[in-house]
C-alpha cells in the first residue's frame, strides 16, 4: 500500500489535501520528515485549512524532545530533534496561504529552530545577510570540518522551498569536502518578505558571490550552482551570466515554466501568484512565462548536469530533454521511475549530483 493510500481519512479530504499528499509525500520524506510523522499528521486531515496547525503540532513535539535533551546535555539528540522540528515548521507553511500572518509566524519559527539545530550540530555555520535591491537577502553557509579553502556549492531553492529545507541536502556536499551556501533569493524564504520572484536570478547570485569575496576559507575559483525544481531554472540562468560559476546542475527544473502552468496543482499556481506578486491567474501565467531558458542556454558553456524523472507530474521530463538539447555542454540523467526532483529516489540522484560536482570542480585550473 502506498503512502498516498495510507493517508486517506474516513471522509475524503478536499482536493488541496489530496494534491499535497500525492505530489509532495516523497519530498517530505527525502528532506527529513519521519514517515510515521507524515502518516500521523496527514491521516486525520479533511480540509486544507487544517494543514498548518497539524504540522505545527508535530513540529512542537520535536521541539519538546530537543529541549528536554538539551537540559540533559544530550547535544546530538537535541540537534537532530530541532532539525526535524524545523522541517515540519517549514512544510506547515510551504504552500499554505490561508492566513498570511499565521504563515509568517510559523516561517519565523522554522528559521529559529534550524539555527538552534545548527548551534548544536554545526556551530561554525554562518548566517549571511547580503544587501540586495534596497533590501537584504539571507543565506546559510556551512563548511566541512577539515581545514583549508573549500570549493563552494550554491544551493538554490525552488518556488516553495527555502534554506530551512536543505539541512540533509547540504550534508551530501559537506561529506565530500564542499562548502555549501543555501540562498533565500528573490521571492524565497526570508528574502521573500520584501521581494518577489524575478527572471534575472543571476543578479542575486552575483551579489552573493561579491559578499563572499573577502572570505579566505572558501575557494571562489571553484564554485558550482545546484538548483531544485524552479531552482533548476535559476541555476542555469545564473551560470549563463555569472562566469564565476564553473559547473551547474538542475534537478527537476523547467525549460519554460509558463508552458507547465495549466498542469500545475492549484496550490503551486497559488504559491507562484503570491511569490511573484501577481494579481491573479492571468498575470501569474504571464510572469511564469518570463521564466524561460529560451535564448539563454547557448550561453551556459559550463559543464551542466540535468536530472529529471519520467514520472514528474509538475515539470514534464520533456522540458529537461529540451534543456539538454540546447545547452552546449550538457549531460542528461533521466530516471524512468523518478517523480518531481526525483525525491522518490534521493539515494540515486543526490550522490550522482554531488560526485559529479566534485569531479567537475576538481578539473578547474
Amino acid at each position: 500500500m502506498s503512502p498516498v493510500q495510507l493517508t486517506q481519512s474516513a471522509s475524503v479530504p478536499d482536493q488541496r489535501i489530496q494534491d499535497a499528499i500525492a505530489h509532495w509525500a516523497p519530498r517530505f520524506l527525502a528532506q527529513g520528515v519521519d514517515y510515521n510523522d507524515f502518516l500521523r499528521t496527514t491521516s486525520p486531515l479533511e480540509r486544507w485549512e487544517q494543514w498548518l496547525d497539524a504540522w505545527v503540532a508535530t513540529a512542537e513535539g520535536h521541539v519538546h524532545q530537543a529541549e528536554e535533551a538539551e537540559r540533559r546535555g544530550r547535544k546530538l539528540t537535541a540537534g537532530e530533534a530541532y532539525v526535524r522540528a524545523a522541517v515540519c515548521f517549514h512544510f506547515a507553511k510551504f504552500v499554505w496561504l490561508v492566513d498570511l500572518s499565521k504563515r509568517r509566524t510559523v516561517a519565523d519559527r522554522a528559521v529559529r529552530t534550524l539555527y538552534a539545530a545548527l548551534s548544536l550540530l554545526d556551530p561554525t555555520a554562518l548566517r549571511l545577510e547580503i544587501p540586495f535591491s534596497k533590501t537584504t537577502m539571507v543565506a546559510n553557509v556551512r563548511r566541512p570540518s577539515s581545514v583549508g579553502r573549500h570549493p563552494l556549492v550554491l544551493l538554490l531553492p525552488g518556488l516553495d522551498s527555502t534554506k530551512e529545507e536543505f539541512f540533509h541536502w547540504e550534508n551530501v556536499f559537506l561529506a565530500r569536502g564542499l562548502a555549501t551556501l543555501s540562498l533565500d533569493g528573490p521571492g524565497q524564504g526570508e528574502t521573500g518578505y520584501a521581494t518577489t520572484i524575478r527572471p534575472d536570478y543571476e543578479a542575486a547570485v552575483t551579489k552573493t558571490l561579491d559578499a563572499l569575496a573577502p572570505r579566505t576559507d572558501l575557494d571562489l575559483n571553484r564554485v558550482a550552482a545546484v538548483g531544485v525544481s524552479l531552482g533548476g531554472y535559476y541555476a542555469p540562468r545564473a551560470a549563463a551570466f555569472e562566469p564565476a560559476i564553473k559547473a551547474v546542475a538542475a534537478i527537476g527544473g523547467p525549460y519554460d515554466f509558463g508552458a507547465c502552468w495549466e498542469q500545475l496543482p492549484s496550490l503551486t499556481r497559488e504559491a507562484f501568484i503570491h511569490h511573484a506578486g501577481a494579481s491573479g491567474e492571468t498575470e501569474g501565467h504571464t510572469k511564469a512565462s518570463q521564466l524561460s531558458l529560451a535564448g539563454v542556454l547557448g550561453q551556459v558553456r559550463q559543464p551542466f548536469l540535468i536530472v529529471a524523472g519520467k514520472q514528474d507530474r509538475l515539470i514534464p521530463y520533456q522540458q529537461a530533454e529540451r534543456v539538454a538539447a540546447e545547452a552546449p555542454n550538457a549531460t542528461l540523467a533521466l530516471y524512468p521511475e523518478g517523480t518531481h526532483v526525483c525525491n522518490n529516489i534521493p539515494y540515486k540522484y543526490r550522490p550522482l549530483v554531488a560526485d559529479w560536482i566534485v569531479e567537475r570542480l576538481r578539473e578547474v585550473r
